[in-house]
């Protein structure tokens, strides 16, 4: 066989290995980005009583496994409606709650969630803000540990220069009420609750990888 005619041969053709999950944060591990998701990141926060996913991973051997080495999931928390991918496939397999804003329910048929209005506490130091603008019911998950952690989904993103902040795309519900809620969000920091990282959602390559977004 020719070289020309190797290079096209079905041996020489490599199935990319998907990559495990990589600890962020004392606990918190990001998925790689998920194409399902249009590139989104999703995350793990491991914990004693209960492990929740924020958003979907890209449901595959390596992420499966990785979830059952943890002792499966408690809590799949969907952000916001580009953040639900999988779902269904997860939920199937490890039968755990959906928590998800009220106006996004709609989206997942024939599943059993739990929704919220405007805050909902998953535990006695995570809770889920809506945060309005994205999509109708876009919400970040706020986790006290480590300092503070904010998961913001595609509230907040990192922009060429690793800090966080809103950005107008095509899929964009309402750009005025994501500004009012942005407002809103900071406001909540650092006098009520202290705020040390956040987690965006996606643009996940811009940061370099830190992993995560350090407020200063």
């Amino acid at each position: 066989m020719s070289p020309a005619n190797l290079s096209h041969s079905p041996l020489s053709i490599k199935t990319p290995v998907a990559k495990p999950p990589t600890e962020i944060l004392p606990g918190i591990f990001a998925f790689p980005p998920n194409r399902d998701t249009l590139g989104g990141t999703a995350y793990a926060i491991v914990t004693p009583n209960g492990n929740i996913i924020v958003d979907s991973p890209a449901w595959n051997d390596v992420n499966r496994q990785f979830i059952r080495d943890r002792g499966g999931i408690s809590q799949l928390a969907i952000t916001h409606r580009g953040g639900i991918g999988q779902t269904l496939a997860i939920t199937a397999e490890f039968e755990c709650e959906v928590i998800v804003q009220e106006q996004e329910a709609y989206l997942l048929p024939g599943l059993k969630v739990t929704t919220f209005q405007h805050k909902i506490s998953i535990n006695d130091s995570i809770h889920a803000i809506w945060t309005p603008g994205h999509s109708p019911g876009s919400f970040c998950l706020y986790n006290a540990g480590s300092g503070g952690v904010l998961f913001t989904g595609r509230h907040l993103l990192p922009d060429h220069l690793g800090a966080a902040v809103p950005l107008r795309t095509s899929k964009t519900f309402h750009w005025p009420r994501q500004l009012r809620s942005v407002a809103a969000i900071w406001q909540q920091f650092p006098d009520r609750q202290p705020l040390k990282y956040i987690c965006p959602g996606a643009n996940t390559g811009l940061l370099r990888g830190r992993g995560t977004i350090a407020i200063s």
